[in-house]
């Protein structure tokens, strides 16, 4: 029991904001003893019963069953239980009657998704788990051969931590192949927009939970209930020692029915895993007649294969398999006109289709489906906590691995690291990150984010100390150190807190994942220039690369790149167009976003004050203006240009008070392609920007990461953005979106003041070359500034990259090896390449792993004084394992590992 208040509990629907004060009545409650023998005859009963209606007339197994239930009734004295034996025997004939060797074959798999937060907060999901376990463990104690996967290694931790008791139970039934730990990640995360690195994370905490508290990985990723899968998720799980997949979640796209069941899914690497929908569309089957004809029905593979998997449970709140769900399917594992069924595990079931696949199609790219598109922008400050915490985890890893090659004696913070990343890791679950959860969740997932940027900075704080020596006895303005967590050279413009107060600027150029010391600032080429022409209004910003005309009502009415005089922006139109929407979907209010909200659009046209010049130029111009969207909600914003920077920047302030609405800013560009690109994890892919088919269309709202870019032969237009994910660009309009207003689960989504940041940055050539993917990273990863100085360095590099089209995106200490540092590479152009890693550590022994850090002696490498020589395919991602050479330490062999 706990007293945890109402939740789950809305009026009139289930996602409806709890009512506190909703009353329930308990009007009756009886004591009973349970008849095994009526148990037996009612089951035997429903079946025949179920068979006669949905096998339909033209079989005439529908009536053989319809006859036999008939004789039950009239053979049945239920005031005679001595009449009971001879009913059992005629039902029991019936379901005797085999079938043939050829028919399908059904693997019963005993499941319980329990959604780690959705209706309900965090600390109910531990009691969940309990309840619904130990429900398990009792059944398993009187059916030898029923068999429950469970997924999510957070809620074994949970268990472990709260149910001691129960935890040795199922490691126990674990060990004996009944209780099946499956999925390998933290939790079953939403498959769209965490990053490359946190999806890494997930499978490596997953697995080296699951091995370190079972003895063995995971072989099968497991996520029944998400919405949509990334195109690089192939690629993630097959480096995590994982193969096959299991999901079901594409039969709810609203548009197309996806064509397969069991096929093989393709990542944009050319990575392939062995994939299946269970085609009964659920994963909480209760072991129905009407289910199983469905699986059958549905399957469209059928000759291709001859298996499909079947989850039976309770789910979403837990619950899992009861007794009456095991009675059903025994009657039906072998009886004619039925496809067969068996109490089977995911062993058995991958290993069965393993056997013949070479019919099997294959699935190149992404899953998307075609519902719940607003999950990519609701519950705006849990995407901007995600973001930020997945950069403040990237920059203390590197630094305190930085802090590490030049310190033997520094303490790597491993622990509190891992107890960050499954912070964020819990908060990326496929109901918290997308934002269709409960008020209560959404704070929960907050405050974790607060505990992340909190112990963050203290340990990025605690690790510059130590790689630059120390800080300065006394302060000044004059000098101070700039580090870059990024893998290329940077020249940028930073701002400063004064000690008399204010700010300062100063352009600083920065050596890659490394650090100088400025003493003065550097001095541009072109500086900044604001003008404002009286006649009209329209101020003119332009610093030597890029030049923008806006007008009083911030609108970019001109963009032009300097060096080939070429405009960007789509004439008789203007950029920074901010538009709302009405929001009201069919029912899933904080989920859906239907295409009929396109037909609603309405420009932001109220001004509240115009475009004032606030930064008169030099090293930065800027101007700031406000609108109001509403009575209630307003935009205030800030449009910023530096010098040498290639994007023009728009820090956005919005008060927002509105009800089913949908702020978005669009750009209309002077550009022309059939598809556009948008940033993923580890990579990009093509959308088309028409709607020729329903699967275009089904598309009007997309997801991307940082950045997404639409070109044409010799130049285009990219959008950054800092904490977005809803995008779209149709036909030549490239939209960002920005705020949504769901009223259910959460009444108060969205409500509230938001910050964040876009840019616009026009290129010639292509995006890969422009260095948009660069610019991408630079806007989410600034620059940091330390009144530390180092004694030993005045500028110093640890890492670089030879190529640009390769991305060194995480440095961390390795997990089982305390001298070694663990680099994630990937080629980020979509070409083949080789190219050397260059360091300044003292790097002994360089091994190639994959990402559960598990080495690869099949392949070796070429190091030398320069470097490391690697190869990179296209999107591929690659996991490096350098040993540090501290000559005060002995070292670790690396075959320990």
């Amino acid at each position: 029991m706990a007293c945890s208040g109402l939740f789950g509990t809305g009026n009139n629907c289930m996602i409806a904001p709890p009512d506190p004060n909703r009353k329930f009545v308990l009007q009756r409650t009886e004591l009973v003893v349970f008849n095994r023998d009526v148990h037996e005859l009612l089951v035997d009963f429903e079946t025949l019963l179920d068979m006669a209606k949905f096998l339909g007339e033209e079989n005439q197994r529908s009536f053989q069953a319809l006859y036999v239930a008939n004789q039950m009734v009239n053979m049945c004295d239920v005031t005679d239980p001595s009449t009971f034996p001879k009913v059992r025997q005629l039902s029991s004939s019936f379901f005797s009657q085999k079938n043939g060797d050829s028919q399908h074959l059904i693997h019963a798999l005993g499941h319980c998704h329990i959604d780690t937060a959705w209706l309900w907060p965090y600390e109910e999901t531990i009691r969940k788990c309990a309840r619904s376990w130990v429900t398990v463990i009792r059944l398993m104690e009187k059916n030898p051969d029923f068999k429950f996967l469970c997924s999510q290694a957070q809620q074994f931790e949970w268990v472990k931590n709260w149910y001691p008791g129960l935890y040795l139970q199922i490691q126990d039934y674990v060990k004996r192949g009944q209780f099946i730990p499956v999925g390998g990640t933290w939790v079953e995360m939403d498959g769209n927009l965490p990053s490359g690195e946190s999806m890494v994370r997930q499978f490596l905490q997953g697995q080296r939970f699951f091995q370190q508290e079972f003895g063995k990985l995971c072989t099968e990723f497991w996520l029944p209930d998400t919405f949509g899968y990334s195109a690089q998720l192939p690629q993630l799980m097959c480096g995590s020692g994982i193969k096959r997949f299991l999901t079901q979640k594409l039969s709810w796209s609203l548009v197309n029915s996806f064509p397969h069941h069991t096929f093989f899914w393709e990542g944009i690497d050319g990575s392939r895993v062995l994939t299946h929908f269970p085609p009964g569309d659920s994963y909480e089957m209760k072991g129905r007649v009407e289910e199983l004809l469905k699986t059958l029905k549905n399957n469209r593979d059928k000759g291709r294969v001859n298996h499909s998997a079947f989850l039976f449970g309770f789910g979403d709140g837990g619950g899992g398999p009861t007794q009456k769900m095991l009675d059903r399917m025994k009657r039906m594992t072998d009886t004619d006109g039925l496809p067969r069924v068996q109490q089977s595990n995911p062993e058995l079931f991958f290993s069965s289709l393993e056997k013949d696949t070479k019919q099997l199609c294959t699935w190149i790219g992404e899953l998307f489906l075609e519902l719940h598109n607003g999950t990519y922008t609701t519950q705006a400050q849990i995407k901007k906590g995600n973001r930020e915490c997945e950069q403040i985890l990237h920059d203390v890893e590197i630094v305190s691995s930085l802090a590490l090659s030049q310190k033997s004696s520094f303490q790597y913070p491993s622990a509190r690291l891992q107890k960050l990343w499954r912070l964020l890791l819990l908060n990326q679950f496929h109901d918290v990150v997308p934002g269709s959860c409960i008020q209560r969740v959404v704070e929960d997932a907050l405050m974790y984010y607060g505990d992340i940027r909190s112990t963050g900075a203290q340990l990025l704080n605690e690790a510059l100390k130590s790689l630059l020596g120390g800080v300065s006895a006394i302060r000044t303005d004059k000098s101070f150190t700039v580090l870059n967590t990024l893998p290329w050279e940077r020249t940028e413009v930073i701002s400063r807190a004064e000690l008399a107060g204010g700010e300062t600027l100063a352009l600083v150029k920065v050596p890659s994942m490394g650090f100088t010391t400025v003493f003065e600032s550097l001095t541009p080429h072109h500086p900044v220039t604001v003008t404002c022409q009286a006649e009209d209004g329209v101020v003119i910003m332009e610093n030597g690369l890029i030049q923008v005309h806006l007008n009083p009502m911030g609108h970019v009415i001109s963009l032009r790149l300097l060096a080939s005089d070429r405009e960007m922006i789509s004439s008789g139109n203007h950029g920074n167009q901010f538009v709302i929407f009405d929001d009201i979907p069919l029912y899933w209010d904080a989920w859906d976003v239907m295409d009929y909200h396109l037909e609603t659009r309405k420009p932001i046209t109220t001004l509240l004050s115009p475009v004032e010049i606030v930064s008169t130029g030099g090293l930065r111009g800027a101007v700031k203006f406000s609108m109001r969207i509403s009575e209630k909600s307003l935009i205030t914003q800030e449009i910023v240009l530096d010098a040498l920077c290639p994007y023009l920047r728009f820090h956005t302030e919005v008060q927002w008070y509105e009800s089913h609405k949908f702020l978005k800013v669009e750009f209309p560009v002077r550009l022309r392609n059939m598809n556009a690109t948008y940033e993923i994890q580890f990579g990009h892919l093509q959308r088309p920007t028409h709607w020729n088919t329903s699967w275009d269309w089904a598309r009007f709202e997309v997801w991307g990461h940082k950045w997404m870019d639409l070109s044409e032969y010799g130049v285009g237009m990219a959008l950054l953005n800092d904490c977005k994910y809803g995008c779209s660009v149709h036909q030549n309009v490239m939209t960002l979106s920005l705020l949504r207003a769901p009223k259910m689960p959460d009444a108060t989504a969205d409500i509230g003041h938001h910050r964040f940041t876009y840019a616009v940055m026009p290129h010639a050539g292509c995006f890969q070359d422009a260095g948009v993917i660069q610019s991408a990273h630079n806007l989410n990863f600034p620059l940091h500034t330390s009144e530390a100085i180092s004694s030993q360095h005045k500028v110093w590099s640890a890492f670089s990259v030879q190529s640009p089209a390769v991305i060194l995106t995480a440095i961390k200490q390795a997990e089982d090896h305390s001298d070694a540092l663990v680099l994630r590479l990937y080629e980020a152009h979509g070409s083949t390449v080789d190219t050397w890693l260059c360091s300044s550590l003292p790097v002994k022994e360089a091994i190639l792993c994959n990402l559960l850090e598990q080495p690869d002696r099949s392949q070796s490498l070429l190091m030398t004084k320069a470097g490391v020589r690697l190869s990179f395919t296209p999107f591929h991602v690659l996991t490096l394992m350098l040993v540090l050479q501290h000559p005060d330490l002995d070292q670790q062999p690396i075959e320990t590992l």
